[in-house]
This record gives C-alpha cells, sequence and structure tokens, in this order.
C-alpha cells in the first residue's frame, strides 16, 4: 500500500515451546513515531529484532516498501537500530563512532567529514567530536549513538528503549528532543518501550502487545481512552474494571462482558450534611460535580481505604459497599477526602469503555 513503508504479514518467532510472536500483521506508516508497547516477555523486543534482521522468523514475510526483505542480512536493509546500551566503541572518538557506519559501506572521505558534522550539530554535539565515551554523560552518549544511526540516512529507525539507561530528570527533556529530531529528519521510528507515559507521550500511534500478539493499535488518545481490552485498561492508567454483574449501570451499556472506566471518569461526594463540600476527580477540560441530592444507577457508596499521592493530584482507593474497589484521582485543588470516610462515587455511562475481552 501506498501509504505504508514496513508491513508485517503472520509474522511468527519460537523459541523452543515459547511462542514469541503469534502471527502477528502490523503496518507502520512513512514518517511516522511508532511505539512498541508490552511488558517482559510480550515481544515487543522480537519484533525489533525481526524487522532489523538481527533474527530470522519461523512463519510470515516483513515487507519494505511493498519489498520483500525477510531474507535480507542487516546490512542490505535501510534501517538502522540504536540498541539500549548505546555500544559505543571505547577506543573510538565521537567522530570516529559516528562515522563507522559510513567507513564500512565506502563513504569517500570527504562525505563522512561532512555527514558526520552534521550529525553531531543535529543531535547538538557540535565540538565533541574529539572526545572518548567514557568523557560524555550518559545523555551525551545517548547522542551519540542516535547521530551514529541517523548519519546513515535511513528509512526507519529502530530504537530499543531508548530513554530507559537515562536518569528522570534527563528522561522527560530527551525524550521532547527525539520527537523533534524524528520531525526534522522525516524518517520513521520505531520504539520499544514498557515505559507507558513515554508511549503516550511521544508516538503517532501505539502497538500494545501481549503474550506475541498484537491487542490494540491505535493513536494514544484511543488506546487511552478507548481500550479494546482489559489488559490494555489496566496497562495504560490502571483502569478501573466495571462488570454488570456487580455494579449498577445505564440499561443501555449493560449486557457486555466489561467496561473501563478511568479514575479521572468518577466523581466522588462526601456523605453528610449539607455544609459537606462535593469532591470531584475530573479530567482538566471537565468541571462538573456531583450534587448530594443525585441518585441513580451510576452511583455507589464506598469507604476510602487507600491513598497513594501524586503531586498534582492524589489517587484514592475506595471500597465498595457492595464488595470489590474501585480507583479514584481526585486533583490538587480539590478537597480530599480522609482515610475511613464514607463517599459517594458516580460517573457518566458515556466514559465507559466496552471491552472485548
Amino acid at each position: 500500500m501506498a501509504d505504508t513503508l514496513l508491513e508485517a504479514r503472520g509474522l511468527t518467532r519460537r523459541f523452543g515451546a515459547a511462542l514469541a510472536l503469534d502471527a502477528l500483521d502490523l503496518a507502520i506508516r512513512p514518517g511516522e513515531f511508532f511505539a512498541l508497547l508490552g511488558g517482559s516477555g510480550s515481544g515487543k523486543s522480537t519484533l525489533l529484532r525481526l524487522i532489523a534482521g538481527l533474527d530470522a522468523p519461523d512463519g510470515g514475510a516483513l515487507f519494505l516498501d511493498g519489498r520483500d526483505i525477510t531474507a535480507d542480512p542487516p546490512w542490505a536493509r535501510p534501517v538502522h537500530m540504536m540498541f539500549q546500551s548505546y555500544a559505543l566503541f571505547p577506543h573510538m572518538s565521537v567522530a570516529e563512532n559516528v562515522g563507522y557506519g559510513l567507513r564500512r559501506v565506502g563513504v569517500a572521505r570527504g562525505e563522512q567529514a561532512r555527514r558526520i558534522a552534521e550529525a553531531l550539530a543535529l543531535v547538538k554535539l557540535d565540538g565533541l567530536g574529539a572526545r572518548r565515551p567514557h568523557h560524555l554523560s550518559g545523555g551525551q552518549r545517548q547522542r551519540v549513538a542516535l547521530a551514529r544511526s541517523l548519519v546513515m540516512r535511513p528509512r526507519l529507525l529502530l530504537l530499543d528503549e531508548p530513554l530507559a539507561a537515562l536518569d528522570a530528570g534527563l528522561r522527560e527533556q530527551t525524550g521532547f528532543e527525539l520527537r523533534a529530531l524524528q520531525r526534522q529528519t522525516g524518517a520513521a521510528f520505531v520504539m520499544v518501550t514498557h515505559d507507558q507515559e513515554e508511549a503516550l507521550a511521544l508516538a503517532d500511534r501505539i502497538a500494545v502487545l501481549e503474550g506475541g500478539r498484537l491487542v490494540q493499535v491505535g493513536t494514544p488518545e484511543e488506546v487511552y481512552w478507548r481500550p479494546a481490552t482489559a489488559f490494555v485498561a489496566r496497562f495504560l492508567g490502571a483502569a478501573n474494571i466495571v462488570e454488570p454483574a456487580t455494579l449498577p449501570l445505564k440499561p443501555q451499556v449493560a449486557g457486555a462482558a466489561a467496561y473501563a472506566l478511568r479514575p479521572e471518569y468518577i466523581r466522588l461526594t462526601r456523605i453528610g450534611g449539607a455544609s459537606d463540600s462535593d469532591l470531584r476527580a475530573i479530567r482538566p477540560s471537565d468541571h462538573r460535580t456531583l450534587g448530594h441530592e443525585e441518585t441513580g444507577p451510576n452511583r455507589v457508596m464506598g469507604v476510602v481505604r487507600e491513598a497513594a499521592f501524586r503531586g498534582d493530584s492524589t489517587l484514592f482507593v475506595v471500597a465498595l459497599e457492595a464488595g470489590g474497589a474501585l480507583r479514584v484521582t481526585v486533583h490538587a485543588d480539590d478537597p480530599m477526602p480522609e482515610m475511613g470516610e464514607r463517599v459517594a462515587l458516580a460517573w457518566d455511562p458515556d466514559d465507559l469503555a466496552p471491552l472485548a475481552a
């Protein structure tokens, strides 16, 4: 297809009796930032290695620009990979590390020097070409590894947990720089990560893998607000899984196996006299409150049992009188309930996302 850069058809990989990828189909578009998200053993790193040509599938095929590249060795593919460890040569300078691939394919020296300088400028390492990797910070080494990949001008760049080795203070800044680089170069980036916030912040689209299978592909907004399965709902944001058999629901949403309900969607109200203030667990764009007089099928009673402070909000776990529990997010500028306090919870039926499984 004209709007597809890379396509996997029925891609399968086994390691003994273990099925790492189960007949996976996936299409990646030109120039998009694509994230492969999943827990340990989900198959995301295996898929990345198959795309890079570092491993061979047991079944299925890979196509790049419509051409079958399944049997092509890594060096014959316009695909490059940045490893989590960065894999820099300690005995080489920064410039020599960046230009290693150019030397291997026989690019003329003058052209090498020009492209190395361009790549170092692109990642903001101008003037550091003579240094050795051990004289650089972790963030600078990450940029060297990125420049070494970008200098080859790949159609597709594979990133294996690119921010995992950085401390928390650098992760956000470097993530935004990575996104800006992707836009500037026009290459498609495919990033493997287990970090949900990282994927949601950087990717144009996200593929969520579970047990070697692709369970959902969509924009960050789609997979977060409308998860396809209970696994996706829990993996991205610890959503509440609401079952019609155990919680009161509007008639129009009854009958399915389960629904996902985000903590941000639940409104929480103190139980007591008229002087008690309403508590709101809301999205930034939603400023509705629940009045004490409001009743209905989407209202349950419970007791606050746990609390987790998160800076600009607090996550509460409310044990329901009817059984089970719900997570509720209360923003910092709203009144906070006390541990052991009895509260009422309510939500809108439109905020329930039906789950396939």
